[in-house]
């Protein structure tokens, strides 16, 4: 059930008349909790109520955690929490994963060797609410939160439709309180989801499936293409997946307002970064900041020796890449990210004790130079992310790097330069500030002429051939 399909805005239509009709709050976070179900049941019933046992079992383990003061049984339940939810995410996204590699190590030794295939359906959206859960649990076991005593505010925290398959990954702490807090109806709020659902169709469907056009083709045969359609398919799969997951956010973000939740912020203009560091602080803020919080820093994060830093940051961004799908290409590009942090981490220190270089790089010429170069290394990166081979990746960037003939870009490249100028000049008018002045100020008309215009046009571009969402298959 996609969030930009007509049977989601059915879903989602009846549920909001439904649920602000309801006088009971009790009443409403049971509409929301069957709601949520229905929705993931919609793509498989059993995996429905897969969910809905290990998110049981979840509570019952942080209500023992809460009630034993003994330290070691303590630390066992959170073991068994914590094993248990990476154990149903290796079986259902890694089994096949590390038994294909394991065949294929077997037949580089010489050796042959035929391991079965397990016919596993992947649960949509399991690497994100398994990471809620983890969080919830050590988060009671550290003492940060109180294990939430009513089964189903702990089922709706976790099973929540808006971010349930795609994100942002929820903390437990911010939450848990939402759901305790009776809602009122708000015609602010109702404006504000309102507008981070069109905002979130038109990157979806005016410009990351458009984009797709671009990338598509190529990524499938990219020895057919010349020099210049590369690059055009690299650039554009860089916009591609910023428009395509920002969007589902946004629109889940609105769905939650529609419903009086507030989701947490994942997403603060990343292509805007002028270091790596920064763009990991601004893409994907639920994920970075929950690798931080919960491996990087558990690692020692950064208070050992240079190289015990070094090494945790390469460790992090690497279990983060193998996160994000069950391919070694992910996993490389894990550490490619990791390399590009120590790089970036080793110059800070360099420049740090050099006051005029320092200087030098703080200056407007060089911060767009930095600019530049950290979205052509990232945008390097997204190459690994998108090929599903190592071939296919590396006969793209041999024709990133030196001059091939082929066939041209699939469609023109005018397309792919308008998209870029709406993402820079929205995403500048948002940087300086100046939606948040002139918005306010506008008349209700000029708004609402506004909005009418933004979805004639994603009527207008919305191409044929839908697709789903980048990320449902993490």
């Amino acid at each position: 059930m996609l969030f930009c399909s007509q049977k989601f805005a059915l879903f989602f239509t009846v549920i909001f008349f439904s649920y602000w009709l309801l006088p009971w709050h009790r009443a409403r976070v049971g509409l929301l909790l069957g709601a949520s179900f229905y929705f993931y049941a919609s793509w498989n019933h059993w995996l429905a109520a897969l969910i809905g046992i290990s998110t049981t079992v979840d509570y019952f383990i942080a209500r023992a955690l809460e009630a034993n003061s003994w330290s070691r049984w303590r630390k066992q339940l959170l073991i068994l929490s914590v094993v248990a939810n990476l154990g149903l995410l290796c079986y259902f996204k890694y089994a096949n994963f590390f038994l294909r590699s394991l065949e294929e190590a077997f037949a580089a030794a010489g050796m042959s060797a035929s391991l079965p295939v397990l016919k596993v359906l992947l649960p949509i959206g399991i690497s994100f609410y398994t990471f809620e859960a983890i969080n919830y649990t050590v988060d009671v076991y550290r003492g940060r939160i109180r294990a939430e005593r009513n089964l189903l505010h702990f089922m709706l925290f976790i099973t929540f439709f808006p971010h349930l398959v795609a994100g942002p990954i929820v903390r437990a702490r911010d939450f848990l309180p939402q759901i305790r807090r009776p809602k009122r109806w708000d015609w602010v709020r109702l404006e504000l989801g309102l507008q981070f659902l069109i905002m979130g169709l038109f990157k979806k469907l005016a410009l990351a499936d458009r984009l797709a056009l671009f990338v598509d083709p190529v990524f499938a045969e990219p020895g057919r293409y010349a020099t210049g359609a590369v690059w055009l398919a690299v650039l554009a799969y860089a916009l591609q997946i910023y428009c395509d997951f920002s969007g589902y956010t946004d629109m889940a973000l609105g769905t939650a307002h529609l419903l009086g939740y507030k989701l947490a912020q994942n997403f603060n203009l990343p292509y805007l970064a002028t270091n790596i560091s920064e763009f990991w602080r601004r893409w994907h803020i639920s994920l970075s900041s929950w690798l931080r919080d919960y491996l990087f820093i558990p690692l020692g994060g950064s208070r050992g020796s240079n190289w015990q830093t070094n090494r945790n940051l390469l460790v992090t961004m690497t279990l983060g890449g193998l996160w994000h799908g069950a391919n070694w290409t992910f996993v490389v590009w894990g550490v490619f990210h990791g390399a590009l942090l120590i790089v970036h981490r080793s110059w800070r220190h360099f420049s740090e004790g050099r006051p005029l270089l320092d200087k030098l790089f703080h200056t407007a010429p060089a911060s767009a130079l930095c600019l530049a170069v950290t979205f052509l290394s990232v945008s390097a990166g997204w190459v690994l992310f998108r090929a599903t081979t190592f071939s296919a990746a590396v006969t793209i960037y041999q024709r990133l790097l030196t001059p091939h003939e082929g066939l041209a870009a699939p469609l023109r490249g005018d397309f792919l330069w308008v998209a870029a100028a709406v993402v820079i000049v929205c995403s500048s008018l948002v940087r300086w500030g100046i939606w948040q002045r002139l918005a306010p100020r506008l008349p209700l008309p000029a708004l609402g002429l506004g909005y009418a215009v933004v979805v004639i046009l994603i009527m207008l571009l919305i191409p044929d051939l839908g697709r789903t969402f980048i990320y449902f298959q993490f």
